[in-house]
């Protein structure tokens, strides 16, 4: 079982970050794993952030949909949690994958605010409404968690919906999202070059892309790092990025980052440092028409170059179109600059494009991160 609970939360390790571009929610973890109505389990399980992010899939019917998640520093001793768990979160803290603090406060809604991201909370927040006047005129942007048939569900806050709703980045958002900034705390994870100093500082998977900071707190204006509560400086402008999504069958099963800095390789299985993997989601026909590098996609001065480096070539939709009339093919290396609502087509039923353009909503299954789960951490409320 203790395995099983461990692939788990690895796979829930996947669904969490701290980067602006892909996380689709924001919650307090001390919260959330409380929510023992859920599965009528122990007082607190970091099992339950797993079933939240699972109804976020649902919800938005988009697979791999990651979580901002913030965290108070006391739930790193938390005696509710199993020590497993409790050493789970302490990396995911020197990882920077979330945000680690003294006193939260409403740095949960600040963040939402600053990244137009929906809340996934119980709380009311009736104290903050004249400060965030989007927690009652925007139906859907704030999301309770219910116990369901077959997990949980949601049910707004305002408008009685069932679906997060994103808004817009405030103009202060896009402000700091525009720029760089450092903190100088040694070892900062979420404002330095990756791995937070704690104890599995030595074990931080990457250096943090400048294009993936979090948004810094605001504290009287100043731009202040919230973890460390130090005053942030301005390393220059943010690199520029383009989310792009992986659609197949109509279901967005992947969104991923473009930057300068580096290509990205899309295909069966490439090998290429930060690469998209499709083999998974491909069935037998598609799996061998598609090759293992299929495409790469390159960021140059704001426009996104894709370039075909398969066997069997690709095509390119423009505007999206299905036509096949209007479908443009796309030979082995040969380049192309995409369109704002253009697509590449790697086989029929596979695409790539921009997030922002690339509609979702197949019926689907999604893929679930409590798939490995014990079935006796899983035992759901009856109706």
């Amino acid at each position: 079982m203790r395995f099983e609970i461990s692939k788990v939360l690895d796979a829930i390790e996947g669904r969490v970050c701290t980067d602006p571009s892909l996380a689709r929610a924001v919650l307090d973890l001390a919260e959330v794993i409380r929510y023992q109505d859920l599965d009528g389990g122990r007082p607190a399980s970091l099992l339950r952030l797993g079933m939240v992010i699972d109804a976020l899939s649902r919800e938005l019917a988009e697979d791999s949909v990651p979580v901002y998640a913030i965290v108070h520093r006391a739930l790193l001793s938390d005696a509710d949690l199993t020590s497993n768990e409790r050493m789970v979160v302490r990396r995911w803290a020197d990882d920077g994958l979330v945000e680690v603090l003294d006193n939260p406060g409403d740095r949960m809604l600040e963040v939402a605010d600053l990244l137009g991201l929906p809340v996934v909370s119980r709380v009311r927040f009736d104290g903050l409404r004249g400060r965030f006047p989007w927690l009652v005129e925007q139906p859907g942007r704030v999301v309770a968690p219910v116990p369901g048939a077959g997990g949980p569900a949601f049910v707004a806050h305002v408008g009685g919906g069932h679906t997060p709703v994103e808004g817009d980045r405030s103009p202060v958002g896009g402000q700091l999202l525009a720029r760089q900034w450092r903190c100088p705390e040694p070892g900062c994870a979420l404002f330095g070059g990756g791995g937070g100093g704690g104890a599995f500082a030595d074990l931080a998977r990457v250096d943090r892309a400048p294009a993936g900071q979090p948004p810094p707190a605001l504290r009287q204006g100043v731009p202040t790092c919230p973890r460390h509560g130090a005053r942030l400086s301005d390393a220059g402008p943010r690199p520029r990025s383009e989310v792009l999504a992986v659609r197949i069958g109509g279901l967005i099963r992947r969104r991923f980052v473009l930057t300068e800095d580096q290509p990205v390789v899309v295909g069966r299985a490439p090998e290429e440092p930060g690469g998209v993997m499709l083999g998974q989601w491909l069935n037998d026909e598609t799996r061998r028409w598609i090759s293992r590098a299929h495409v790469r996609f390159e960021l140059r001065v704001g426009e996104v170059i894709v370039t075909d480096v398969s066997t069997n070539g690709s095509g390119i939709r423009p505007n999206g179109s299905m036509a096949e009339a209007e479908r443009v093919p796309l030979a082995p290396n040969q380049s192309r600059v995409l369109g704002g609502a253009d697509m590449v087509e790697l086989y029929p039923g596979v695409q790539v494009g921009r997030a922002r353009e690339l509609p979702t909503g197949a019926a689907f299954t999604p893929t679930s991160v409590m798939a490995e789960a014990p079935t006796m951490a899983m035992r759901l409320p009856r109706n």
